[in-house]
């Protein structure tokens, strides 16, 4: 049987991302495997990299449990998806302590700058962003990137973020998000994808989204 690796690397709310997947794997004939051990990452067939917390401390534990060398051979060999910091994480560089990411998609982690701006209805914006948003798909011209499956174009997420992905190249955006301004919620290069958005808080949208990961074949 085909496996998933969600990998325990000491930072995430890895309950509730391992029971969505295992969820979703169900329907589509798929093992979750709650990876503890780097051997297990390398074992699985595709790979979720979740992540919350600080960056700093969330690249620390990549390192410390021994799990890099394993997110970084499934990231250039099977399909990968990052949720939240672990999405950030796939890029260069992040505001946040001014920290070093795994590089693996060119482009920064910023944070929000929304000090006197207003919502629709007058109220300020708060940072995090926290709560449902939609998501609108980023298609650059072709057809919208196969991990939305059937998902609808503007459907919501749930969100809890400080910073958020600036991607250098404006292809590798697959997904946006109004929050102030517009900003990458999916990010997406060859056989990764990645969300800032939490799909395993966001009801039957996000257990689709996982579903829909589980049977991609970049």
């Amino acid at each position: 049987m085909k496996t998933v690796a969600i990998v325990d690397y000491g930072m995430g709310n890895l309950r509730s991302v391992t029971q969505a997947v295992m969820h979703a794997a169900e329907h589509v004939g798929v093992q979750a495997v709650w990876a503890r051990t780097p051997q297990e990452v390398m074992d699985a067939d595709r790979v979720v990299l979740p992540g919350q917390g600080g960056m700093r401390d969330c690249m620390r534990e990549l390192h410390d449990s021994r799990m890099l060398p394993a997110v970084l051979h499934a990231a250039a060999h099977k399909p990968l998806m990052g949720v939240c910091v672990g999405m950030q994480m796939l890029l260069d560089h992040s505001e946040e302590l001014d920290t070093k990411c795994l590089g693996l998609l060119p482009g920064n982690v910023v944070k929000f700058d929304l000090l006197g701006q207003l919502q629709a209805d007058g109220s300020r914006f708060k940072v995090p962003q926290m709560g449902w948003n939609q998501v609108w798909r980023n298609n650059h011209g072709h057809a919208p990137h196969p991990v939305w499956g059937e998902v609808p174009d503007g459907s919501y997420f749930y969100f809890v973020h400080s910073y958020y992905a600036k991607p250098s190249d404006a292809r590798h955006s697959v997904g946006e998000t109004d929050y102030g301004s517009r900003f990458s919620s999916a990010i997406a290069r060859d056989n990764i994808f990645a969300t800032q958005f939490h799909p395993e808080k966001s009801a039957k949208q996000g257990l689709a989204l996982y579903r829909n990961f589980l049977r991609w074949n970049p």
